[in-house]
């Protein structure tokens, strides 16, 4: 629908929902609407993060990323839900098919954003204000979960809209036009710039920069000249990239699939309970990581010809570590091969200090349909042997089939089956 237009100045969303984990637990939670409700790493144990908090909470001061134990005694009657990430991404998914009735132009820029081209719904639909009211009652009626709205001619404008306006103002919709940069974004500080943090916020106060405007009217030429000076010569592409922000251009278009692309790595990384100094524990990690990137190539239907190993070691006040990769003599993603190539790697660099934290990474891929496979290993069976296993762990779960070692107190990866991303599903 919103194909049309494709000549004239377009109407782009970026819809945003409010505290994403901590809406969705409040609306399945009856009773929890006026109490604060944050979604945190273990509350059983009292211990992780802050990974989202409502308004309730937030008005404690609670806030996001923050340690547990710091936001109870912000808000000791803080109720704390253990996250449930599969069930986050479900719900996501809903809200981007109630999207997907006003517009095929849905861009999905993380769990809880989304970019929405609308430029040829409009006609169908009614204004952008109408449209995205509409989309906030679907929504919040569906899934209890708020939308926030910023409407603008290019992503990056309606990204800023969202974070700046939406989010504060009553509606939860802003539209911020190109005509209205100079005078409502440029006298913003410059903290509140997309893509700027404290670290690069204070690098602009030393250059005399304390305004989006300040960088925005700072030609080219000379901010890159500054940029250069304090971060290198190779620093013209993030001068740039901040300039054209603070402009509020972006040429970008609303793009669906975006993570249907083809991957340049598959990796998975593991910081461990507590450290494995014998050779038999890290060998049992070092197992469970290539297996879980020789699956995800098996799933996606990749071969790959680089192997990346990393580690780091204790203490953390002065840890040692290393990343190293090699070339493998063949394309694979068959788990017994990946593996040699991952302990050759690691015992030609691991300096025997206690093993914290170890990642496994697979690159340069090729089509597993299509790469001819040697004729001197029985590739064909194993390829069918781990299939099976696949398709067991796909119906009955990662802990469905695993290895005697990973039964052992080295083992993680009956830990691991529970969650996605480091947090429970």
């Amino acid at each position: 629908m919103s194909k049309g237009n494709k000549g004239g100045e377009r109407t782009i969303f970026l819809a945003d929902c409010q505290s994403f984990y901590a809406s969705v637990e409040k609306a399945e939670h009856p009773g929890l609407d006026n109490k604060p409700v944050a979604v945190a790493g273990d509350p059983a144990l009292r211990s992780g993060i802050i990974l989202a908090a409502c308004p309730v909470a937030k008005a404690y001061g609670v806030s996001t990323a923050e340690r547990l134990g710091e936001a109870l005694k912000k808000c000791p009657e803080l109720i704390v839900m253990r996250p449930r990430m599969q069930h986050y991404i479900n719900v996501s998914l809903q809200i981007t098919e109630i999207y997907q009735e006003v517009t095929d132009l849905v861009e999905i820029f993380s769990i809880d954003e989304q970019f929405l081209d609308v430029t040829g719904s409009i006609p169908h639909f009614g204004d952008a204000i109408t449209i995205a009211e509409t989309l906030q009652h679907k929504v919040l009626k569906q899934t209890g979960v708020k939308v926030r709205v910023g409407i603008s001619s290019n992503k990056i404008l309606a990204k800023i809209a969202t974070d700046i306006f939406a989010k504060k103002n009553a509606s939860g919709i802003f539209t911020l036009l190109p005509s209205a940069i100079e005078e409502r974004l440029w006298e913003q500080p410059v903290s509140k710039m997309f893509g700027v943090g404290s670290r690069m916020t204070a690098h602009f106060a030393k250059l005399g920069m304390y305004t989006v405007g300040d960088v925005a009217r700072t030609p080219l030429p000379q901010l890159k000249q500054k940029f250069r000076a304090r971060f290198g010569k190779q620093s013209d592409i993030h001068a740039e990239v901040m300039w054209r922000t603070a402009n509020g251009l972006d040429d970008s278009p609303v793009t669906p699939g975006t993570f249907d692309t083809p991957p340049k790595s598959i990796g998975h990384m593991m910081t461990l309970p507590r450290d494995y100094a014998e050779s038999s524990e890290v060998n049992t990690i070092l197992m469970e990581l290539t297996e879980e990137v020789c699956r995800d190539c098996r799933r996606k239907g990749y071969m790959a010809s680089i192997v990346t190993v990393s580690c780091m070691c204790s203490p953390f006040d002065a840890p040692t570590g290393f990343s190293r990769q090699m070339k493998m003599p063949d394309p694979t993603n068959h788990t017994g091969t990946v593996f040699q190539a991952v302990k050759q790697l690691f015992y030609k660099f691991w300096d025997t200090m206690p093993v914290r934290r170890a990642g496994v990474m697979l690159s340069q891929f090729v089509d597993d349909e299509t790469y001819q496979l040697t004729l001197f290993e029985d590739q064909v069976k194993a390829r069918e042997l781990e299939k099976v296993t696949d398709r067991i762990k796909d119906r009955f779960g990662n802990a469905a089939i695993v290895r005697a070692s990973s039964l052992t107190t080295a083992g993680q990866a009956k830990v691991r089956s529970l969650k996605i991303g480091g947090h429970y599903k």
